[in-house]
């Protein structure tokens, strides 16, 4: 089983920044990958980006709408993943959810999932 914690959620200002961290716990080797989906209320939830965890160098891949703006890095010793979220806007209002499992853009491909932890941007 795997435990996944997330944190640094909160309100910030359009054009501001925030850094997600997400704790892993429990059997790490079990998974390949972490990623972070986000869902909006009313939405179904999309994904934002992942990375791979086994390798020396941690492959990305992420959403066209975060490109540019979001980088997700990790640090292997400290079972963490981290979402650093720059230049946000209201549509990346949302509760982000840390996943642990293989690396893929689709939900279905994570079997371990945070409780999430909510993102608010005003305008």
């Amino acid at each position: 089983q795997v435990h996944l914690v997330e944190s640094g959620g909160g309100l910030v200002q359009a054009g501001g920044s925030l850094r997600l961290s997400c704790a892993a716990s429990g059997r790490t080797s079990s998974y390949s990958a972490m990623g972070w989906f986000r869902q909006a209320p009313g939405k179904e939830r999309e994904f934002v980006a992942a990375i791979t965890w086994s390798w020396s160098v941690g492959n990305t891949n992420y959403a066209d709408s975060v490109k540019g703006r979001f980088t997700i890095s990790r640090d292997n010793a400290k079972n963490t993943v981290y979402l650093e979220m720059n230049n946000l806007k209201p549509g990346d209002t949302a509760v982000y959810y840390c996943a642990a499992g293989l690396f893929g853009t689709a939900s279905g491909m994570y079997r371990y999932w945070g409780q999430g932890t909510q993102v608010t941007v005003s305008s």
